[in-house]
């Protein structure tokens, strides 16, 4: 049976988009990213599933720089799953939720819910955690206690809290990518056919070079490869330096995608191809 680690603790979004994509592996959760990351470096755990990207938040930076700066694996795999966002109070408080005075969560899942809190808990002061899990674990071992959590319908199923209110979210279209990252480019071991696939490259420009970045874009252009994302990030080596993360909507191929590398090498950029892989969407329940 395969292992796969997992930015815990259970009943994370992370552990959701796991059991979603891989019902029947092992899954081992870890307290942060890195100690997540290295755990497939260190061959503690087969693969490992970390979250990439929010819809409504952005990149999450500490994946992509521990991968780019610390860790260097290859991405094997994608999956965007959705994310709704539920009230949960322990099952004393379930009629008086209205009542509730703190509110315990992660800072994003708070600030995702904005909308809904301002309406109907405006007096309840908020706790940030680690995790949407930690909160609802602390609400379901503080009984007495005026509080709610926000967080999935898995938390509330393994912490045994009642779901006073459903989708409590701002924007109904949020969803997170989360990359599944091996020691070596490899199959995964996954039923059904993927979404799609991606190809993914890491590209530093030569220095002080007018126009560098729209030659980039321009070897691609030609060649019709569409291009789903362009993000720049510090090179961490002196101010004004940056490498740039770009998705390509294909598969690695045998001419295309390595004639753009060719052009792009030819130009003094550096390229690095990060994964070419499939992805998978979790569908809404």
């Amino acid at each position: 049976m395969q292992t796969i680690g997992y930015l815990g603790p259970k009943a994370t979004f992370t552990h959701l988009a796991v059991t979603a994509i891989f019902p029947n592996a092992e899954s081992v959760p870890y307290n942060t990213i890195p100690q997540c990351i290295d755990a497939v470096r260190d061959g503690e755990v087969d693969l490992a599933v970390v979250p990439l990207e929010n819809a409504l938040e952005g990149s999450v930076n500490l994946t992509i720089d521990y991968l780019i700066h610390e860790c260097s694996l290859p991405i094997v795999g994608e999956i965007v799953a959705p994310i709704e966002q539920h009230l949960l109070v322990h099952p004393q408080q379930a009629d008086a939720w209205k009542n509730i005075e703190r509110i315990y969560s992660h800072s994003h899942a708070i600030a995702q819910c904005h909308k809904f809190l301002h309406r109907h808990l405006k007096r309840a002061s908020y706790e940030y955690m680690a995790s949407t899990s930690a909160a609802a674990k602390y609400v379901s071992e503080h009984p007495h206690e005026k509080a709610a959590a926000i967080g999935n319908r898995l938390a509330a199923k393994e912490y045994g809290l009642a779901i006073a209110k459903e989708n409590i979210h701002d924007y109904d279209y949020n969803h997170t990518r989360f990359i599944i990252l091996h020691q070596q480019p490899c199959e995964l071991p996954i039923d059904h056919e993927p979404d799609g696939y991606k190809t993914t490259l890491m590209i530093t420009l030569p220095k002080d070079q007018a126009g560098a970045l729209h030659q980039v874009l321009s070897a691609f252009a030609w060649r019709k490869l569409n291009l789903t994302k362009i993000e720049s990030r510090p090179a961490k080596t002196g101010l004004g330096n940056y490498f740039f993360i770009i998705d390509i909507d294909q598969k690695l191929d045998d001419v295309l995608i390595p004639g753009a590398i060719a052009e792009l090498e030819a130009l003094d950029c550096a390229v690095q191809v990060l994964g070419s892989y499939p992805y998978y969407t979790v569908k809404q329940k």
